[in-house]
């Protein structure tokens, strides 16, 4: 069914953390890929709508100017309540929030951040009530999964917005010409046995929270004593300090390597033809890389944090792990129980099918970027 044609053009600002320009060709994060996703659906409903990285401001007063100039801003969403929304905190339209996982498994336990979240929370409220009864409904928050939802709930002021649950859509495409061998050979991977080897594939952007390191000594380990397992780690240098850190640490380590950042189109080639996807995040809000291994027919090994857990269910969607050891033991059991991994790789399918429609996401952001315009 297609979207609604709207009467009016508004103009809608983005804000996220690690966000290029709109149409940039720079290396994207998972946060970047949502927001151009969600981006996408927002313009087909007719508004227009700019992509800004939180990182590029200072203040909200910044954020404030921008939102004002001629023609002005008419609403405004953000990933991330503290990264991101906190900016918009001068802001005088109405504004919708999408949690991150960091706001909820980290941010939220520090006192100062959590209550900077309550404001940008309550402000979303006070710019979104008219004078009529049906105000109520006119604010927004959005959260990837239930459990994301519950704990901001719990840990910050419940009534100061709706929180709506709407996990990420997922859709991939796989680049028909990307040689496997090449690529493992870009990335430092040297053999005569390429069809034999073990990719396990650890896709994630070069920073802290993703904790790209975590697996690399006992991997290494477990190389040594089979020398076709190898780990590959792979996506964009985020953080120049973690990416000098990581480069380091794999140039003198055996059977872990750092290819080159990817197209989408090539990634998506290269998770299809890995034996397994890696997550080892230290917080999630919800994966794509996941998600998408997932929907590619690719076993999951997924370290076990509350994001990861509400997706992946052990033994069913994918394996979790608590541990480098749990993670090398997990690994093993996929290697030899062929029915374990036709299992997970069969429902992982299935649930990414049922519960992550790009349908579904699309109708639930144009729904409730209306609302803002109705404020």
């Amino acid at each position: 069914m297609k979207p609604q044609k709207l009467m009016f053009n508004r103009k809608v600002l983005f804000f996220g953390e690690d966000l290029n320009d709109s149409y940039s060709t720079g290396p994207k994060t998972g946060n970047h890929t949502t927001a151009e996703r969600i981006r996408s659906y927002i313009e087909s409903a007719g508004h227009t709508c700019e992509l800004r990285d939180a990182g590029q401001f200072q203040s909200p007063a910044e954020v404030a100017h921008l939102v004002s100039r001629n023609p002005p801003y008419e609403g405004a969403l953000a990933i991330h309540v503290f990264k991101a929304g906190r900016l918009l905190l001068d802001v005088q339209v109405p504004f919708g929030l999408i949690f991150g996982g960091t706001d909820i498994n980290e941010d939220v336990k520090d006192e100062r951040k959590r209550v900077v979240m309550e404001q940008v929370l309550l402000k979303a409220r006070s710019l979104m009530q008219p004078s009529t009864s049906r105000s109520a409904n006119r604010k927004f928050a959005v959260a990837f999964t239930d459990k994301l939802k519950e704990e901001a709930e719990l840990f910050l002021v419940a009534q100061s917005s709706k929180i709506y649950v709407q996990p990420q859509g997922i859709q991939t495409e796989v680049a028909e010409k990307l040689c496997w061998a090449d690529f493992l050979r870009s990335s430092g991977v040297r053999s005569e046995r390429v069809d034999e080897l073990r990719i396990f594939l650890l896709v994630c952007g070069l920073r802290r929270v993703k904790d790209p390191l975590y697996l690399v000594e006992v991997f290494s380990g477990w190389h040594c004593k089979n020398l076709l397992n190898i780990l590959v780690v792979i996506g964009p240098k985020i953080d120049p300090v973690l990416t000098a850190e990581v480069e380091a640490v794999v140039k003198r380590t055996t059977g872990v390597y750092l290819a080159q950042e990817r197209s989408q189109l090539e990634l998506h080639a290269a998770m299809k033809r890995c034996f397994a996807v890696v997550n080892s995040s230290l917080s999630e809000g919800m994966s794509a890389a996941v998600l998408e291994a997932m929907d590619l027919r690719v076993p999951v090994l997924a370290r076990d944090i509350p994001g990861n857990a509400a997706v992946v269910q052990h033994e069913v969607t994918g394996l979790l792990y608590s541990s480098p050891q749990e993670f090398v033991h997990q690994a093993q059991r996929l290697l030899s129980d062929h029915e374990l991994r036709e299992k997970v790789v069969r429902n992982g399918k299935l649930y990414v099918g049922k519960h992550h429609s790009l349908k579904q996401e699309r109708e639930t952001y144009q729904r409730l970027v209306d609302t803002l315009h109705s404020a």
